[in-house]
């Protein structure tokens, strides 16, 4: 039943689980280790490198699987499902990463790129559970509320992995090494404990009574229908490839600011308490968003927020001081949640809702796409020139033709087309 509190709640704290790996591991943890202690001995354009390359190759994988496991979850009622297999592999690759030692970048890489395609892939069904149990009039608070209780969820479990790691023996741990390899276990421990709620209370749809294995076949034929689908669909085609620019730079600052501060000379315990500043100021800024985004209309919010990473990249490359990276940390953090937020609950607006898992899917597999190019272009940027600061104002090229994208995106017709497709 849409807007029921309880699946309402439930749905969102996928979110405060899911956000542990996204801030412990993918935004702070992981590039600092893969740095400082996996990648121990190469140049740091060179570490950057292989970063980028992890985060690019996790992306392919997800970005071949997002249609079809999208179309499988659609004509199967699978989606609840491949939500917890996806989240448990998440967890357990993420957990595997203790028993990484020093050096061992590639089974770093392996790993992190296992734990990637869980988060993503669980991901694509979380996002097209969002119309199950959100009506059209709460869809945009709704979402804004997962991210908002993944920002303060994440963040907790973050500040006390943070104190581990600077005060390791208050909690028994011999150095700052351990605390963090101990820190991959605590956030596979609190993925699993927190995806309970939309396992056990959240409603699955009923769809086509069929064997996986059918559905498996089924879903491959869909792929091709649903390309066919967006040419009837120009106005949700227009927005998924603007969506693919824009987000591109999102993901590729989440995942590499880190990498990129420790290339500038800052400590780590100073990028630590940066990404904290992000955390606690996107809990706030996310239901806020939803605010703006009501008062002046959602496009219009994502569009304020893409121009503000424009400009967040621009001044990325002039920054010289750790003052300037709290400010960043803090500029981030008021868009970071709204972008998010309101791009999944728009383009909802834009797909015919019983399609609703193959179309998220495409909208999740662009995302990754895109996160293919941006670390990719950050990392051989910076390895052709030895300058992470060329790598990382690159982005703004995204950040422009997302711009220009999403202004061609007419709601109105959008809704037409969705109409005339359904009663096909």
């Amino acid at each position: 039943m849409q807007d029921s509190k309880k699946e309402i709640i439930s749905w969102a704290l996928y979110d405060w689980a899911n956000s542990a790996f996204a801030t412990t591991v993918m935004a702070a943890f992981f590039p600092i280790f893969f740095s400082q202690y996996w990648a121990y001995g190469s140049e740091s354009a060179t570490s950057t490198f292989y970063l980028g390359l992890a985060n690019s190759l996790s992306s392919i994988l997800v970005a071949a699987m997002a249609p079809v496991i999208g179309a499988i979850a659609d004509r199967g009622s699978y989606r609840k499902k491949l939500l917890i297999f996806f989240a448990f592999l998440g967890a357990v690759m993420t957990g595997a990463l203790w028993f990484v030692k020093m050096g061992a970048w590639p089974v770093a890489v392996v790993l992190y790129l296992f734990a990637n395609i869980g988060f993503a892939s669980a991901n694509s069904f979380y996002d097209s559970m969002l119309t199950t149990v959100a009506s059209p009039k709460k869809v945009d608070f709704v979402s804004s509320l997962g991210y908002a209780l993944g920002y303060i969820g994440g963040g907790l479990l973050f500040l006390l992995n943070v104190v581990m790691y600077l005060m390791p023996q208050a909690f028994g741990i011999p150095d700052g090494p351990t605390a963090i390899r101990i820190s991959f276990v605590m956030v596979g421990i609190w993925w699993i404990a927190f995806t309970i709620p939309v396992a056990v209370f959240v409603k699955e749809e009923k769809g086509e009574s069929v064997a996986l294995k059918d559905a498996v076949r089924d879903g491959f034929g869909q792929i091709k229908d649903t390309l066919k689908s967006l040419k009837n669909l120009k106005n949700t085609a227009i927005f998924l490839v603007a969506y693919w620019c824009y987000i591109d730079g999102v993901d590729t600052i989440i995942r590499m600011a880190t990498d990129y501060g420790t290339a500038l000379g800052f400590p780590s315990e100073s990028l630590i308490v940066a990404l904290l500043i992000t955390q606690f100021v996107a809990f706030p800024s996310a239901i806020l968003y939803n605010m703006l985004g009501k008062k002046i209309g959602v496009k219009k919010a994502i569009l304020i927020a893409i121009g503000a990473y424009a400009v967040i990249a621009i001044i990325g490359f002039f920054m010289n001081h750790v003052s300037q990276f709290y400010i960043l940390a803090c500029a981030i953090g008021l868009f970071q949640g709204g972008i998010q937020a309101l791009s999944r609950s728009y383009y909802t607006r834009l797909i015919p809702k019983e399609n609703s898992s193959e179309f998220n899917g495409f909208f999740n597999m662009l995302g990754k796409f895109a996160a293919i190019i941006g670390p990719f272009l950050v990392g051989i940027v910076t390895l052709i020139t030895g300058e992470q600061r060329y790598g990382i104002v690159s982005l703004i090229i995204l950040f422009i033709a997302g711009f220009i994208l999403l202004r061609k995106v007419d709601e109105s017709e959008a809704k037409k087309e969705i109409e005339a497709f359904t009663n096909r």
